[in-house]
Formats: structure tokens, C-alpha cells, sequence
């Protein structure tokens, strides 16, 4: 396939690694503001740019009927009106938090154990990311993903918070620390005991294979798809 690589960080060299390596070519390699023609001759594009930068580069790719897999987080204020204009003009989308399979693995361990849980009130819950200093937004894409999952089913949190005095919100501590790809940690403690779930990403290529794979499944598909559709979960 042709890529279109939009984001050419650590995480956008890490994608072109994995895409060269499965057969792919590269026509864009880009950090700056791209034009509708600019993606024009590319089998899919893959966005791994900034907050202030994805949901215009979505646009331009579904103005061009060009499929875009998202991992770029800190745009979701903006994710229905993306999916309306998405399913309005019969596009393709692909979006996730975390392409990690091992991170989706875990989201469905997170769902499972706040069912557990939900029924034992005495214990507080927390969550610790962990990301490398040029992370631009906080929390983390996936933390926000493992909260509201837990808001879904824990009866006494309706939301998350990064102010560690609301009782009725899970609080998310957020670290930035050296070049750490990242770690997510949920935690249920009481006066009794304690209970973790962890997962900890030993570097990016688990993130590129996933949005590679992505990219290779979104290919010929309309709609608005992510890493469940993918995996089957």
C-alpha cells in the first residue's frame, strides 16, 4: 500500500520502520500542515500528529476519500462531530488511544475486573500513567479510555479527575519521566488490601505494528472502526 505518514516523531519513524518492512511505500513523511493534494495519491494515511493539528488532517483526507488511521490523541471534544462528517460522506476511519494489541488486551481485563469490583464499595480507585516528556497531552489517551470504562460499570464514579479530592471521580495521576513509552496502572485499595492491574510498553513497536495492521485491515472499508473491529474483542 501507499502510506501517507502525517507525524514524523518518534512514533511516525517507528510506523515507516514496520511499513517498509511489511512491503509498504512511504509518499509523505510530514510534520507540517498537509494539503488535500499533498495525500492525494496515498492508499490510506496515518496520523500520529498533534492534538491541534489531526482534526484538520482528517478533514482533508476525507475530502479526498482518502482512509486516515488516527492515533493522535487529545482531539475527542471534537470525535462526534469527526464521525458524523465521517458517516455523512461514506469515509473510513480508524481510530484508537493505544494500537497496542497487549493495551487492548488490557482494556478488556480493565472492563472485567470493575465488574468484579463494583460491587465492593469499600475500595478506592486510581490510576497512574506514566510517558515520556514530550507527551503533549495529559492525561493519556489510554488512561481516559481505561476511566471511562470503569465510570461504565463502577456505580459510585461518574467520571475521572486529575484533582485527587473528588471522591466521586477515579483519579488519574499523570508522571512525565525521561523517554518511558508508556505505563498504565488501576488501582483498587482499601484498609484491607490492595489490587493493581498493570501494563507497562517496553518501547514503540508494539504502537507502529498495531497502526500498520490498522492500516493494512481499514483498507476498502467504509465506516468508523476501531482496534475492537480489528482484534474481534
Amino acid at each position: 500500500m501507499k502510506i501517507a505518514l502525517l507525524g514524523y516523531g518518534k512514533m511516525g519513524k517507528a510506523i515507516e520502520e514496520i511499513a517498509l518492512k511489511r512491503g509498504h511505500y512511504l509518499t509523505l513523511r510530514t510534520n507540517e500542515s498537509v494539503s488535500e493534494n499533498d495525500i492525494l495519491d496515498a492508499d490510506v494515511a496515518i496520523d500520529f500528529s498533534t492534538p491541534t493539528t489531526v482534526v484538520d488532517n482528517i478533514k482533508k483526507c476525507f475530502a479526498v476519500n482518502v482512509p486516515v488511521v488516527v492515533g493522535t490523541t487529545g482531539w475527542y471534544n471534537q470525535f462526534n462531530e469527526v464521525c458524523r462528517l465521517c458517516e455523512l460522506g461514506n469515509h473510513s476511519l480508524f481510530h484508537a488511544t493505544n494500537f497496542s494489541v497487549g493495551v487492548n488486551i488490557f482494556f478488556e481485563v480493565n472492563k472485567t475486573l470493575a465488574k468484579l469490583m463494583n460491587p465492593q464499595t469499600d475500595y478506592e480507585i486510581e490510576m497512574t500513567e506514566i510517558h515520556h516528556t514530550q507527551k503533549l497531552d495529559s492525561p493519556s489517551g489510554t488512561a481516559i479510555t481505561l476511566a471511562n470504562e470503569i465510570t461504565k460499570t463502577i456505580e459510585r464514579k461518574s467520571s475521572w479527575t486529575e484533582d485527587e479530592t473528588q471522591q466521586n471521580s477515579i483519579f488519574i495521576r499523570s508522571e512525565r519521566e525521561g523517554n518511558v513509552p508508556g505505563t498504565h496502572i488501576v488501582s483498587y485499595e482499601n484498609d484491607i488490601d490492595k489490587i493493581e492491574i498493570k501494563h507497562e510498553a517496553k518501547g514503540r513497536i508494539g504502537f507502529a505494528t498495531g497502526a500498520v495492521l490498522a492500516a493494512e485491515w481499514l483498507h476498502g472499508k467504509k465506516g468508523v472502526f476501531t482496534m475492537k473491529d480489528l482484534l474481534n474483542l
